[in-house]
């Protein structure tokens, strides 16, 4: 596709960045909305080539003939696209199909497509219903025109198509007009369309609505604009594997805060513009989304709870091989198969992010909040005095959390680390193109190893700037080929020669610049065998291009330690007790270094007055601690119904409630994870420690800390 642009669109397409001009091509593809708010008439316009009456049945009007298969830039596959939307047309399912050629030869021709309706008669003797479109004396109607006026922006229909879809059921929700709702859903398919798009509503429809019109041109250019007030960076990690081809990966990560907007208004932002039904990581092939993932790949597949509300992943498909990419996407391009190729791609999904930058970004998030909080052993020890626990109970508790073993390695006191010296790092100075580009790895040796069957990073040193690789207008490009393979006589011979096909010999990992290194992992595919070398080029493309030379050599693999077998029966062996964090709206004076609901929102996690608690669940699905929100609605009801009570009593009421919050949630997080409990929020599946805050926001904490033991005895009694 971006080859197609580059070819028909030569002279203007690296100005669409600029408003007028982007917006002057955009009125070449419009869609017009007319009608009512809630049955509205869409028309589809475009100046593209149009065709002849006598020629609908074949094109516009024809099923599964394939028209476009020998063209390889565009998506159609079926020749079933323009008829896919008329199921969505109103009851009746009427649409208008009008076109007149490019070049003004013939006449302007229409068909009208209905649902048919079926007589008393035909009820009785068919079982299904069909579509049917408008002849008259055996012919698509025409007539000569020179131009009409159909309410286009900024021109008069001549010549090209146009498709109106009659009464037409836009999404549920949608409640602005064509440039704020139905804008959102064509950024959020058309990741990266071909061509922008233009978007006009009437007055009729929205009279208050002071933007009715204007353009559109994927959810990509939103993301990467350079104003963009959302985005806290953005980078693409990319691999090349054998049998799979060209997987690119492009991560956005979003700012916790924007615009003096608390943390949780702006994830209800992001939440709106970014990510509609839940979709944050799309898959698209020529830049249209075909399937998408939700929240639980980034919390679950890749154990980042913290960014499952602040990162997008686009995977784009385009460079996979035919065979590979076939077996992921439904013809209807809404979603992923299920099978053994989807489940592939995840798992290489995974592998590529976790090895890039994200990782880093993660850890660094997660640090800002690991703070020193409360001992849970202490508590439990304070607790169990006044309650004993049944055997049944603390069994449950240690399949859960290593209590006792912990117990024990608290008494060993740790030895006191000494302080690192921080280096001091120099500023880096990005520049728009690169100016140099050398090897890094191995202190600039030209000759480098690889296990068998192994990958490695070689780092690579440049001055050009981060998002190089990824930036709409003008990116760069970093080539990896093989100039040479020599084998040994073990290998099968000592050919020496030109290798064209890389990803024949080596699963090629790309990463973005950051801060002057460019990384790229090198894995030696089984074609590989020990004792071969390979000349390695790799090129990075600008005004100038850059090469670097070097040689590996594929050597013996890796000593692997042999995993201790366990026997089938036995389970993980629990984790540590969870520790508790008090968390407060402002820091007490005596404790100035509290966690504070600002520091959490700092890395996008919400607490206000109405969650008591937040479970934090780390890396590999274990409950790491508890955060109590000390300055909740709850406990500051709870201590008000007390009256004036002085602070031993203020003390105990918190204790009751730091109590209460923290043995329930590690309680309820024990039997969910213990029988393997699965939630959902209606269709759609919500994280253990999502439900766990929930289920604590919904009065339970308030019953907890208002009614004790003995007020429930009292009740029933009563």
């Amino acid at each position: 596709m971006h080859q197609a642009i580059e070819t028909f669109f030569a002279s203007d397409y690296k100005n669409w960045h600029l408003t007028g001009v982007r917006r002057k091509q955009s009125q070449s593809i419009q869609i017009l909305a007319s009608g009512s708010r809630t049955k509205p008439c869409l028309t589809i316009y475009d100046d593209g080539e149009g065709q002849h009456p006598e020629h609908f049945e074949g094109t516009f009007l024809s099923l599964l003939q394939g028209n476009k298969n020998e063209i390889a830039f565009v998506q159609g596959k079926y020749n079933m696209g323009g008829t896919g939307a008329i199921v969505f047309c109103g009851e009746h399912r009427y649409q208008l199909i009008a076109s007149k050629r490019f070049d003004g030869s013939g006449d302007f021709g229409f068909t009208l497509i209905r649902k048919h309706p079926l007589t008393s008669e035909e009820k009785k003797t068919k079982k299904n219903t069909w579509y049917e479109y408008l002849k008259i004396d055996g012919k698509i109607p025409s007539f000569p025109i020179t131009e009409l006026e159909l309410g286009l922006a900024g021109r008069k229909f001549t010549t090209g198509t146009i498709i109106k879809l009659f009464d037409y059921q836009l999404p549920s929700g949608s409640r602005g007009g064509l440039p704020q709702e139905v804008r959102r859903s064509l950024n959020q398919f058309l990741f990266e369309p071909a061509l922008p798009i233009y978007l006009k509503d009437s007055p009729e429809r929205y009279p208050n609505n002071k933007v009715l019109e204007g353009d559109t041109f994927g959810l990509k250019r939103r993301l990467e604009e350079d104003d963009s007030k959302y985005i806290q960076e953005h980078f693409t990690d990319e691999l090349t594997h054998k049998g799979v081809g060209a997987i690119k990966a492009t991560c956005y990560v979003f700012k916790a805060k924007v615009d003096g907007k608390s943390v949780k208004d702006t994830r209800d932002a992001i939440d709106k513009e970014f990510f509609p039904e839940g979709m944050c990581v799309l898959f698209s092939l020529n830049g249209q989304v075909h399937g998408h993932l939700g929240t639980q790949f980034i919390s679950g597949t890749l154990k980042m709870p913290l960014l499952k509300n602040h990162l997008l992943i686009h995977v784009d498909c385009t460079g996979m091989d035919y065979d590979f990419r076939s077996e992921l996407f439904m013809a209807s391009r809404d979603r992923l198969k299920s099978g053994e190729k989807t489940s592939d791609l995840r798992q290489m999904l995974k592998d590529l992010v976790i090895k890039g930058r994200l990782t880093d970004i993660y850890k660094q998030r997660k640090n800002a909040i690991s703070v020193e909080g409360g001992d849970a052993r202490d508590l439990l020890k304070s607790f169990s005095k006044n309650l004993p626990f049944n055997k049944d109970l603390m069994r449950l508790l240690n399949q859960t959390f290593k209590i006792e073993q912990q117990d024990e390695e608290k008494k060993k006191p740790d030895k006191p680390e000494k302080p690192k010296e921080k280096k001091q790092k120099e500023p880096f100075n990005p520049k728009r193109y690169p100016s140099f580009f050398n090897l890094k790895s191995g202190g600039g040796a030209k000759f480098l190893t690889i296990p068998e069957r192994d990958e490695k990073t070689i780092q690579f040193s440049t001055d050009v700037e981060d998002n190089y690789f990824d930036r709409s207008e003008d990116p760069g490009e970093l080539k990896v080929s093989i100039l040479q393979r020599k084998t040994n006589e073990t290998a099968g011979g000592d050919k020496v020669g030109e290798v064209e096909a890389p990803a024949e010999l080596l699963d090629i990992r790309k990463s973005s610049p950051k801060d002057g290194t460019i990384r790229i992992g090198l894995g030696a595919t089984s074609d590989l065998k020990v004792g071969e070398e390979l000349e390695i080029q790799a090129t990075l493309g600008g005004p100038e291009d850059f090469e670097c030379r070097f040689w590996v050599k594929i050597v013996e693999p890796n000593k692997e330690q042999k995993p201790v077998e366990k026997p089938e029966d036995e389970e993980e062996p629990p984790m540590g007790l969870p520790d508790y964090q008090l968390v407060y709206q402002d820091a007490p004076p005596e404790t100035p270094d509290a966690m504070t609901w600002d520091k959490l929102g700092e890395q996008g996690v919400v607490m206000d007055w109405e969650i008591p608690m937040l479970p934090f669940v780390g890396d590999d699905g274990n409950l790491e601690k508890v955060f109590i929100n000390m300055d909740s609605r709850v406990l500051r009801t709870y201590v008000s119904r007390q009256g004036a009570i002085g602070m031993d009593q203020k003390e105990i009421a918190e204790k009751k409630y730091i109590s209460s919050i923290y043995f329930h949630t590690i309680f309820l997080f024990s039997i969910s994870k213990n029988k393997k409990f699965e939630m959902k929020r209606g269709e759609e599946s919500i994280d253990l420690q999502d439900y766990l805050r929930d289920v604590f926001s919904s009065y339970y904490s308030e019953f907890l800390l208002n009614f004790g033991m003995e007020d429930l005895i009292s009740t029933m009694a009563d």
